[in-house]
């Protein structure tokens, strides 16, 4: 079930009516939260409930006995347990295939021909998300960090939350899993407040990232038919795509959960206007990079080892954040580049090979603008369908020439009119996030007078209903769902 489908449309305002009614009684409401949630998953496909259920089933179980064990040794053997089955999920599911071509791969290199079958899996909606969910519950628990759930039904639902489910915000329990032993008042501004996000992440949706879709995957599907300049758009459309679609999702997820009391963290913080790599990921899926902090980064030893131990940690982390989001070389590529980025901006600072004693307003904006591009670059290895492919749109935004600005860069998934739209839209997003740099934009909506409100409301309706893309085509997926 999409959030920018019917089916949500008919689903949400029912679900919303239904927990207010009952959100005094907290049994009855949660046992409420968790049949939605599993209706929510199960309209996906209903076959791959039970690995929810049973991976919520077994850290419940296993949180308790951790947490009452004594002895270190079983202690670790519990954790282990709920690691081995976890992971073994996840790894069967998205990477067991991966696995078996690159060990044929790789046998071919020394000239040897092996033959392995790999399987017809299809990949759960949302596992890389619950899986990390529920495992940093395990490992708080381990390290004394966290109380195991009194209460199982709270547990299960905190796991299945339908709003966050399938592409985050990846929650922690100290955060979420509380707010469902609490009566939510019925907060008038509060329920505003998530609706207007609903919208807004609607816009990102349906009027930037689907429309921009249509240009990057007619691009993607003929690599042949494309000049330099054609690249160079579909370059900048996918990185407006990839941050629209991803950020959209979890600004309607924080929206829905907002507007039934519930707190979700903040995923995204205006990515595209950072000064370095490293805050780009400061600011860019959040919950993902302070999970990897938290849970690989510091066992790993953090910052406290030796300076290239440190950057070797660093490198170890992204590489394993690119496989996270995809079984294929060009992820991994995409996370060691990104990595590889980092690594150099952190030997730079301590050495000061390259730095600016007096940075100017300029140099500012050069800086962000660099940071982008190169943002940008990289998102190429995360498109491109091969490593071959990737090769070949870097050779042609290289191969751009100027006076290419003289032909048409309309191709067969947008005209002229829809070129103009994305652009048009594009540039009213990133005025969005610069006023969101320097203030909340919401509350200083707030603060106008009702009748500004309401008509800016209703052009962004408007927008979303005149200007969004809609139909039933794979596009319209959110991307992230697929990992």
């Amino acid at each position: 079930m999409l959030f920018n489908s019917i089916d949500f449309a008919i689903f949400f305002p029912l679900v919303f009516v239904l927990y207010w009614i009952f959100h005094k009684n907290l049994k009855i409401r949660n046992i409420f939260l968790l049949i939605v949630s599993y209706i929510f998953y199960g309209w996906w496909d209903w076959r791959f409930l039970f690995l929810i259920m049973f991976s919520s089933l077994l850290d419940y179980l296993l949180g308790k006995y951790i947490y009452k064990e004594i002895d270190k040794h079983r202690k670790k053997l519990l954790l282990f347990i709920s690691l081995f089955f976890n992971l073994g999920f996840l790894i069967y599911f998205k990477y067991f295939n991966f696995f078996i071509e690159s060990f044929v791969d790789a046998f071919s290199l020394f000239g040897s021909k092996l033959s392995l079958e790999t399987l017809n899996i299809i990949l759960p909606v949302g596992i890389s998300f619950y899986t990390f969910q529920t495992l940093s519950y395990t490992i708080d628990i381990y390290r004394g960090q966290l109380k195991p759930a009194k209460n199982g039904i709270n547990f299960f639902a905190f796991v299945s939350f339908f709003p966050q489910l399938v592409a985050g915000p990846i929650e922690r329990a100290s955060h979420l899993l509380p707010q469902f032993d609490k009566v939510h008042k019925f907060n008038y501004e509060q329920i505003k407040s998530g609706l207007f996000l609903i919208l807004y992440g609607l816009f990102k949706k349906m009027v930037i990232a689907d429309r921009v879709a249509l240009y990057v995957n007619e691009y993607y599907s003929n690599l042949a038919d494309h000049n330099g300049l054609a690249t160079l758009v579909a370059i900048l459309f996918f990185a407006i795509q990839i941050y629209c679609d991803f950020s959209g999702y979890s600004d309607i997820a924080i929206g829905v959960a907002r507007s039934m009391g519930f707190d979700l963290m903040k995923n995204f913080d205006t990515p595209y206007f950072s000064k370095s790599i490293t805050e780009f990921w400061r600011r860019w899926h959040i919950s993902l990079s302070t999970w990897f902090r938290d849970y690989v980064f510091i066992p790993l030893g953090g910052s406290r080892k030796s300076e290239y131990r440190v950057y070797l940690n660093l490198f170890i982390v992204f590489v394993i954040s690119g496989l996270w989001h995809g079984a294929s070389i060009n992820f991994v590529i995409w996370g060691a580049l990104h990595g590889l980025l980092i690594v150099l901006e952190k030997y730079n600072k301590k050495h000061k090979l390259l730095s600016v004693v007096s940075p100017t307003f300029f140099f500012d904006i050069v800086k962000r603008t660099y940071i982008f591009i190169l943002v940008c670059f990289s998102w190429i290895f995360f498109r491109a369908d091969t490593f071959n492919n990737s090769l070949v749109v870097i050779k042609k935004a290289f191969g751009f020439k100027f006076n290419e600005f003289g032909t048409s860069i309309v191709n067969k998934g947008m005209d002229q009119y829809d070129l103009y739209v994305a652009f048009f839209v594009i540039i009213l997003l990133f005025i969005i996030e610069l006023f969101q740099q320097k203030f909340n934009l919401y509350k200083k909506l707030q603060s106008q007078k009702i009748v500004f409100r309401w008509s800016l409301y209703l052009c962004l309706i408007l927008l979303v209903m005149v200007f969004g893309i809609y139909g039933d085509y794979d596009e319209s997926k959110f991307i992230y769902f697929q990992f």
